[in-house]
């Protein structure tokens, strides 16, 4: 039986065909996000709290009471409380501190509930270690108490000192209480009655809100979400989530989107770190950097008198200074709508620091080449 001479042509090319589909399989799609990491729910929010308050217990690290008179006031108040008389005593304890208590009240916190509180020395105490926070109001905004903290502290940092010297490690006075509050009143929400969704941008953006919009559309039928601007995207309640508007919040967290953003390069000058953007262009370019470096040397010489003469010994000042220009580098030339790795190495290849790199995109920028916001932090 005789054997066609294009079957093994056939086969190369299916083997060829199935390599490039795995190829094209392989290569990354297009960054996708959650629309939970991009948006806020309105509605759906932490509130700040703060107190002032009372730590005892402390080893001889608390505030002195000379330097302190509200930790003085705040002793005596709580012990007259108690029914101690302190009023015309003269206290000299150095084991209680005057702190501030911060929290922050999750969403939908139910009276009961317990969060985590951090607590901050008000004074002039040395070390927080082994203090325990003595029942202390958290009030909001709006002046009222929504939950009350008190416990044992956990301080990560310690202070050791001595007659010549002191170590210190991280900060002693500073210390976290977990669970160390208890939800006293709940802020009134009803999720369920409300009639539309509101979703606020983290990062606000035409193209993303948009983005948005047909992904919720996509999932819940035309007309449902509509960008109303760049931050706020509003969705209507559909019938079928009428009363189930947390599980319409949570299909629409779990929703995929490309996020879009301006093209922009942040520029720390105090520590000479630059974050350039994926979507960061420079059009061609020549690029060339030169180092000058100035050095002045002071060496200063004693003149002495001849012996048995009447002068007198003086310093004679002599200062040497010398300028060295660094070797003339060549142009590093950039081709036209590079992309952020090549404008890293083109930057690289310079041979400079980070410092000397924030000059030289500060340059290109003023030349027009450089098509992104330049933020200089």
């Amino acid at each position: 039986m005789p054997v066609s001479i294009l079957s093994p042509v056939r086969a190369v090319l299916a083997a060829a065909v199935l390599l490039l589909a795995l190829l094209a399989g392989a290569v990354p799609s297009a960054a996708q996000t959650r629309v939970k990491d991009l948006v806020t729910f309105d509605g759906v929010r932490r509130n700040q709290l703060i107190g002032y308050g009372l730590v005892v217990g402390l080893n001889g690290t608390g505030d002195r009471l000379i330097n302190t008179p509200f930790t003085e006031q705040s002793l005596k108040g709580m012990l007259e409380r108690l029914g101690i008389n302190t009023r015309d005593e003269v206290l000299r304890t150095r084991n209680a501190a005057a702190v501030m208590v911060t929290a922050t009240l999750p969403p939908f916190s139910r009276q009961g509930t317990t969060i985590d509180v951090t607590v901050s020395a008000l004074g002039d105490a040395t070390s927080l270690l082994g203090g325990t926070l003595l029942v202390t109001p958290l009030l909001g905004a709006d002046g009222q108490a929504y939950a009350v903290a008190q416990g044992s502290l956990s301080v990560s940092g310690f202070s050791a000192a001595g007659a010549a010297a002191s170590v210190t490690k991280g900060v002693p006075t500073s210390a976290r209480i977990a669970n160390g509050a208890i939800v006293e009143r709940e802020l009134k929400f009803a999720l369920d009655d409300i009639g539309a969704v509101r979703m606020a941008l983290r990062n606000p953006d035409f193209t993303t809100a948009n983005r948005i919009a047909d992904a919720v559309n996509a999932r819940l039928g035309g007309g449902s979400a509509r960008v109303l601007d760049s931050t706020t995207v509003d969705v209507r309640i559909p019938p079928q989530f009428h009363g189930a508007v947390a599980r319409l919040i949570g299909e629409v967290e779990q929703l995929s989107v490309r996020p879009d953003g301006i093209a922009r390069v942040v520029v720390d000058e105090r520590s000479g770190t630059i974050v350039i953007g994926d979507d960061v262009r420079v059009s061609r370019v020549a690029i060339t950097q030169g180092n000058l470096t100035v050095r002045v040397v002071e060496t200063p010489q004693v003149s002495q008198p001849q012996p048995f003469s009447n002068g007198q010994t003086v310093v004679v000042p002599r200062t040497d200074v010398q300028v060295q220009e660094g070797n003339g580098r060549q142009f590093v030339t950039l081709g036209g709508n590079v992309s952020l790795q090549q404008l890293v190495n083109g930057l690289n290849a310079l041979g400079v620091g980070p410092r000397d790199m924030v000059s030289i995109l500060q340059a290109i920028k003023a030349a027009g080449a450089l098509h992104a916001d330049l933020e200089i932090i």
